[in-house]
């Protein structure tokens, strides 16, 4: 019999954490409220979440960011019998390890791997680059989005990359990965995972750089957009496809490969181009901001949905979106992301109102005394939700132009003429979407 009355808790403190939250608490199966852990880092920490939990007797509890999964909370949380929505350390390999990724899907010879090498040390990196000609560098480990630097965009020479290679390994980083650069158009399919079963969400293009244009740093993601089709403009049916076989083989391979089950989100990060869909990485876990954009269109309740994952059940529940467009755009603060203001005021007071069609999730914000300050990342996530890409955009727009204080935002995130610009990148690609 499916029990009601659960009690859930969550970890993570950013706007993902906060669409998560809002979705559980929609669901007529939690009490309120949902325990929410925003501090992991540390022995006391992990061991404040270990007692909490296991006091409180919730039923489950959902790991929303990366960190605490490659640090193991998993699996303490199930010595202690506690189930969790996300993949045990060995597991999380998969985002916190880019060349065991690499070598699981070369060694099981599924589709997507770029040319790459992995290497532990600077010997050979000079003559590798050098053939590759364009070429990424990145950190084996976790970079929260930052550490991966592309010839041109970051690296204007051979000495140049070569030198961060080196200040990687001086880091502390065991081993570097250097593949082929790619060009096209990125995407992210995330796909809900019980171990054996995969079921798709809808596709999702983020905005990694800060600036209008697609200009600047990178950061962890500025804002992000899907369609009302739950494609991508610039993607074909058999683009869609590929990437879908790949999530559902890598799930495949990680059983094979360690003998566990992999539960929670898989989430890839691809490339559609001249080459076909290639696999630019994976994440063990919901993405931000992604996951704003389909969760406020989930018509399945998401409990019902993490407890059949938890269960391996997935293929027994029918899971629905809506037929509807999203734009998610971030408020960050001034100097975003490599000097970003902080303690800084910011005013909600002038933004629209809640509704079925605008959403906003609070990130990197804390509230004192009734008043907003900001902490030093993406603050506020504005969601607009609308029966076409033009309309989620524009209601988008509105929230996140209302937000008063030293802040900014892509204005051009989900605009018909960014849009313009992915269609026609794909266009002059030999085997682009013509």
């Amino acid at each position: 019999m499916r029990k009601n009355h659960l009690k859930v808790a969550v970890i993570g403190k950013d706007g993902r954490t906060s669409a998560i939250e809002r979705c559980l608490l929609e669901s007529p199966r939690v009490v309120p409220p949902v325990l929410k852990f925003t501090s992991w880092k540390g022995k006391a920490a992990r061991q404040e979440i270990l007692q909490e939990a296991s006091d409180e007797k919730v039923d489950f509890v959902i790991v929303g960011p990366e960190e605490p999964l490659a640090d193991g909370i998993v699996d303490n949380l199930a010595e202690l019998g506690i189930p969790c929505v996300g993949p045990t350390k060995t597991l999380a390999r998969l985002e916190s390890s880019k060349a065991f990724t690499r070598e699981l899907v070369a060694k099981h010879k599924i589709a997507g791997n770029p040319e790459y090498k992995v290497f532990n040390s600077i010997e050979g990196i000079p003559d590798y680059l050098a053939l590759l000609g364009d070429y990424v560098v990145k950190p084996d480990g976790l970079t929260g989005g930052k550490g991966v630097k592309l010839s041109g965009a970051h690296l204007a020479s051979i000495s140049e990359a070569v030198s961060y290679c080196d200040e990687l390994f001086q880091a502390g980083h065991s081993r570097v990965v250097i593949e082929e650069k790619l060009d096209g158009e990125e995407f992210s399919l995330q796909s809900f995972c019980d171990g054996t079963h995969v079921v798709d969400m809808v596709l999702v293009q983020d905005h990694k750089r800060a600036g209008e244009n697609d200009t600047g740093p990178n950061t962890g993601g500025m804002g992000s957009y899907s369609c009302a089709d739950h494609s991508l403009p610039f993607l074909l049916p058999s683009h869609v496809q590929e990437a879908s076989a790949i999530n559902a083989a890598v799930a495949r391979a990680l059983f094979k490969e360690t003998g566990q089950k992999y539960k929670g989100i898989l989430y890839g990060g691809f490339m559609a181009g001249s080459k076909g869909i290639r696999l630019l990485e994976y994440n063990a876990r919901f993405g931000d901001p992604e996951t704003m954009n389909v969760l406020s269109i989930l018509e399945t309740d998401l409990v019902d949905i993490f407890e059949a994952i938890i269960q391996e059940k997935l293929h027994t529940l029918p899971i629905a979106f809506q037929k509807k467009a999203t734009v998610c755009k971030y408020v960050v603060p001034n100097g975003y992301p490599d000097n970003p203001l902080k303690n800084a005021r910011i005013d909600l007071s002038q933004t629209p109102k809640e509704t079925l069609d605008f959403r906003m999730y609070r990130a990197a914000v804390e509230e004192r005394d009734g008043e907003l300050f900001m902490t030093g990342s993406r603050a506020i996530a504005c969601v607009g939700i609308g029966d076409t890409l033009s309309d989620a955009e524009q209601i988008a727009e509105r929230g996140a132009s209302s937000i008063q204080g030293p802040v900014f935002h892509r204005k051009d995130i989900g605009t018909g003429a960014l849009i313009q610009k992915r269609i026609d990148n794909m266009k002059r690609l030999p085997s682009g979407n013509k």
